[in-house]
C-alpha cells in the first residue's frame, strides 16, 4: 500500500517557505528537498498531486509544477501513478538524475558524499590518522593465515579485538571480560542492534536527550519506538572576550527532568551520551551519572551510554565510565570519531546475558563483521592513545580558531562552549536554521538543519557547526554563513520565521 502525504500536512512541514531569496518554484522545491533529505519527509511517500498542494498553500499551480519538475531532475521525486510522485534519493552514479546543479545544492543528507567544491559542515568527522591506521592493517594481513581455515563467521567478532576492548575497560575502572564485547560494524550498528532485542513491541518509548544524535533518532523512529525527549537546560554563551580561553556558564543535564520522565514514562530503554555529548559537546558530571544510573534502574529502564567521542577530551576533565555506576548499564564505542569513520567498527560491552541477547538479535541484521578489519582494530585498540595527542592538539586549534571567526563575523551567534567532541552547538540570532541549510549550497557550503537534532521540528534557532576542518577552511565556511546570513536579512519576509513545524501525520 502507497503511503502518501496529504495537501495539509505537507504545507505544515513546509512553514514559511517562501522568503523571497530565490524564484517561488525554486525555494518550493529547496524546502522539499531539505525534508526529504533530514528525514522529515520519508522515503517512497506519495506527495500531494500539484493541484491539491497549490490549493493548500494559496499558489499557482505553475508554481508547484516547476518545483516538482525540479526535483525530479535532482533525482529526489520518481514518477508514480497518475499524478502522484514518490520522494526519493538520488543516484550517484553516472548517468542517473540529480546532475550538476542538484547535486552542488545537497545539503546534510545522511550518507551522501560532499560534492566536489562544497566545504561539508553536516558531518562531524575526521580524516583517518593515516600511518597508525595504516600499520594496524599491515599487521593485521600477517596474521589473516592463522584464520584462514575457519569459517569466517562469529557474530561475537573476533577474539583479540574483543580481548583488547574488554582490558580497555577494565584499565578504566570496570572490569570487564571478553565475554561481555559484541563487535559490531560501527556504534549505528550497535544501537540498532540493541533496539532490536530491547524494543519488543512497536511503540516502545525511549528516552533521548533534547538535543540528540541525530542517526539514533531515525535508527529510534525506524525501530518502531517512540522517543521521550528530555530537553537539557541551556548553556551559557561564550563571554566576549573569553574565545579560546573557556567557559562562562555550562549547562549540564537536567537530572529532576530526567527522574521525572523514567519515573512517569517507564521507558523500556534510556540513550544518551554523557562523554561530549552530541551536539552540545557537553560532559556528564561523574554525580550526574550516578544520579541516573539509579533513576534507570528504579523505572525498570535499560540505560544505554553512546560513548564513541570519549577519547576525544580537549581539556583533559576527568569522567567515570558510565558502566562503572551499574553492572546493567549497555555501553557503545566505536573508533570511527577516534581514528577513522571508513573503519566501521565499533562495540557494545554489557552483562553476559545481555550480549548473548544482542547476538542473537545481531544474525538477523548480518552474521558478523569483516575479518581483517578486526584484526586491525584490535591493533589500534591496544595503542589507542597514539593518534590521540596531535589530533586532540589540532582540534583546540581548530575549535579556538571557529570561536573566534564566529565572535569576529556572526557577533550575533552565541556558540556554546565544547569541552570535547568535535562541533560547536550554536544559538542563532533567529529561528533561521533550515533556511540557512537551503541556501548554504549556493555559498558553498552543505549544513545539517537544527531540527535534524530534535523531536518534532525543535531547534530551528540552533546550527551545529563542526571544528573538523583546519583553520583556513574554517574562515572559508564562517564568511560563506555570514554571506547566507545577509541573503536571508535581505528578504523582507525574515522575520516570519522560517522554521520547521513539527511533524505532521502521513495519511
Amino acid at each position: 500500500m502507497l503511503i502518501s502525504l496529504t495537501p495539509g500536512s505537507l504545507a505544515r512541514l513546509l512553514g514559511e517557505w517562501n522568503v523571497g531569496a530565490a524564484p517561488a518554484y525554486r525555494e518550493l522545491a529547496d524546502v522539499v528537498r531539505l525534508l526529504i533529505l533530514d528525514g522529515r519527509v520519508a522515503l517512497d511517500v506519495a506527495l500531494p498531486s500539484e493541484r491539491s498542494l497549490a490549493a493548500a498553500l494559496g499558489i499557482s499551480r505553475t508554481t508547484v509544477t516547476a518545483a516538482y519538475a525540479l526535483l525530479r531532475d535532482q533525482g529526489f521525486l520518481s514518477s508514480g501513478q497518475g499524478s502522484r510522485s514518490r520522494s526519493c534519493i538520488p543516484s550517484q552514479g553516472p548517468g542517473h538524475a540529480g546532475g550538476h546543479d542538484g547535486a552542488l545544492r545537497l545539503s546534510g543528507a545522511p550518507g551522501l558524499a560532499v560534492p566536489d567544491g562544497i566545504l561539508d559542515l553536516a558531518y562531524a568527522s575526521l580524516p583517518a590518522s593515516g600511518e597508525v591506521v595504516h600499520r594496524a592493517f599491515a599487521a593485521a594481513l600477517t596474521e589473516l593465515p592463522a584464520l584462514l581455515p575457519g569459517f569466517g563467521y562469529d557474530a561475537l567478532g573476533v577474539g583479540p579485538l574483543r580481548e583488547a576492548i574488554a582490558a580497555r575497560y577494565t584499565a578504566a575502572g570496570v572490569p570487564t571480560t571478553a565475554g561481555q564485547i559484541l563487535v559490531t560494524s560501527g556504534a549505528q550498528h550497535a544501537l540498532n542492534i540493541v533496539l532490536r532485542a530491547l524494543a519488543r513491541r512497536s511503540g516502545t518509548k525511549v528516552l533521548v536527550e533534547h538535543p540528540s544524535y541525530p542517526n539514533a533518532l531515525d535508527a529510534i523512529r525506524a525501530a518502531g519506538c517512540r522517543p521521550v525527549p528530555v530537553a537539557m537546560p541551556a548553556a551559557n554563551p561564550i563571554g566576549q572576550g573569553r574565545h579560546g580561553a573557556g567557559p562562562l556558564g555550562a549547562g549540564g543535564w537536567d537530572l529532576e527532568a530526567m527522574e521525572s520522565a523514567l519515573l512517569q514514562q517507564r521507558p523500556a530503554m534510556a540513550y544518551v551520551v554523557p562523554d561530549f555529548h552530541n551536539p552540545t559537546g557537553r560532559l556528564m558530571p561523574d554525580a550526574q551519572r550516578r544520579r541516573l544510573v539509579t533513576a534507570a534502574a528504579s523505572s525498570g529502564t535499560v540505560l544505554v551510554a553512546d560513548e564513541t567521542l570519549r577519547e576525544l577530551n580537549l581539556d583533559g576533565a576527568a569522567s567515570t565510565p558510565m558502566a562503572a555506576f551499574s553492572p546493567a548499564v549497555v555501553s557503545l564505542g566505536s573508533l570511527s570519531k577516534s581514528h577513522w569513520a571508513g573503519l566501521r567498527t565499533g562495540w557494545i560491552r554489557a552483562s553476559e546475558p545481555l550480549i548473548q541477547r544482542f547476538a542473537a538479535a545481531r544474525t538477523t541484521l548480518d552474521l558478523g563483521g569483516p575479518v581483517v578489519e578486526q584484526l586491525a582494530a584490535a591493533h589500534l585498540v591496544n595503542a589507542m592513545t597514539e593518534p590521540l595527542p596531535a589530533r586532540l592538539a589540532a582540534l583546540r586549534e581548530n575549535r579556538n580558531a571557529l570561536l573566534e571567526l564566529i565572535h569576529a563575523h556572526l557577533p550575533g551567534w552565541e556558540p556554546e562552549w565544547p569541552d570535547g567532541g568535535l562541533s560547536l552547538w550554536c544559538r542563532l540570532p533567529a529561528p533561521i536554521s533550515t533556511a540557512l541549510a537551503v541556501v548554504a549550497p549556493d555559498v558553498g557550503i552543505r549544513l545539517a538543519a537544527g531540527p535534524r537534532f530534535g523531536v518534532g521540528g525543535a531547534f530551528e534557532q540552533y546550527l551545529r557547526l563542526p571544528f573538523t576542518l583546519p583553520p583556513e577552511q574554517l574562515e572559508t565556511a564562517v564568511l560563506a554563513l555570514r554571506s547566507a546570513q545577509d541573503r536571508l536579512e535581505a528578504s523582507p519576509q525574515l522575520r516570519r520565521n522560517v522554521s520547521a513545524p513539527p511533524a505532521a501525520a502521513i495519511a
